[in-house]
């Protein structure tokens, strides 16, 4: 669905996520508890990155993939000491809970609980950040690396905005939401609509289920390379993505592409008369028309002057992907 024009009240919470702090509320994502004694061997087998290497306090981010390495949700784990947190895109819930099911095998000692409508997700955008997330007592995270992670009377405070800015994430029983949300905002941040989140997450190339992530990529061609552990054994789909590493087989990349106009996500994209990829997602924001959308890499990247139905666009790099090839 395309994205209409934005009014003032996300133009300052868009201006506030970039030079200032943002507050998003995450709350209708999904929040999966895996537990038990063998639940990072388990989320190890079951995804593109090294659980088994990260200890209670640290996490990542991750690719759930079918069989043949495509692409069904980009996940964040937090490593507790008891369990691991799973954060998941809001309409990918079920399907996981039910996906992970069935690779519990009788001798696995693996608990699954979908704890969404207990808990509530917050999420600070933004250089400022870091101001916030002092007052609220956890400073020691500032300068930690992605994914690190504190908990302080119950609230889970964790590096990282969900966004390729900078920011930070916040797990929380959903009895302490209303009092925590209001004692951010009194710090300063200003509230993310979820049009404007869903402008950031464009603009800045996060892909989404459904759109980015569909049976039709694997996670090299949407460039999450920062999720993909080429080192560690066997994993569901891991010998296709090893085979793309290998031989440098990635025939399409996802970009971000400046737009002149408006166009619904699913336009083809051409260079002349040209089929070379697929918009995937559309919004309009304060600086223009933006896009998201996968071309042939044997047509280019960033600068490549493309025709998106009859709109004109540039291809340009995003910052929450990349399609360099790990030295």
């Amino acid at each position: 669905m395309a994205t209409s024009a934005i009014d003032n009240q996300d133009a300052a919470a868009i201006q506030a996520a970039r030079e200032g702090v943002a507050v998003y509320n995450r709350s209708h994502w999904g929040r999966i508890r895996v537990s038990d004694a063998d639940r990072l061997r388990f989320l190890h087998n079951q995804s593109t990155n090294d659980f088994q290497r990260l200890q209670p306090g640290q996490g990542c981010d991750t690719v759930m993939v079918t069989s043949t390495a495509r692409t069904i949700d980009l996940v964040t784990g937090y490593v507790l000491d008891d369990a691991v947190l799973l954060l998941v895109s809001p309409n990918r819930c079920q399907f996981l809970m039910e996906w992970l099911d069935r690779y519990i095998f009788f001798a696995d000692q693996v608990v699954l609980t979908d704890v969404t409508a207990e808990t509530a997700t917050f999420s600070l955008v933004g250089i400022d950040s870091d101001v916030i997330i002092e007052k609220l007592g956890a400073g020691s995270l500032i300068g930690q690396p992605y994914g690190s992670h504190i908990t302080i009377e119950g609230v889970i405070f964790a590096v990282g905005s969900g966004l390729a800015s900078p920011g930070y994430t916040l797990i929380l029983p959903v009895t302490e939401q209303p009092k925590l949300w209001e004692r951010i905002l009194e710090l300063g941040a200003i509230e993310l609509s979820d049009r404007a989140w869903e402008m950031l997450r464009i603009l800045q190339g996060r892909p989404a289920p459904d759109l980015e992530l569909t049976d039709d990529y694997n996670p090299l061609e949407v460039g999450l390379w920062q999720t993909v552990s080429f080192n560690k054994g066997c994993y569901i789909g891991q010998e296709t993505i090893a085979r793309l590493n290998t031989y440098k087989g990635i025939k399409q990349y996802l970009w971000g592409i400046k737009l002149s106009g408006n166009v619904e996500p699913g336009t083809t994209i051409q260079v002349g008369e040209e089929k070379v990829g697929k918009l995937t997602s559309y919004t309009q924001t304060p600086d223009g028309h933006f896009g998201l959308g996968y071309i042939r890499s044997k047509a280019g990247g960033v600068g490549l002057k493309v025709q998106v139905g009859e709109i004109p666009g540039e291809v340009v790099a995003v910052p929450f992907v990349s399609h360099e090839y790990p030295s």
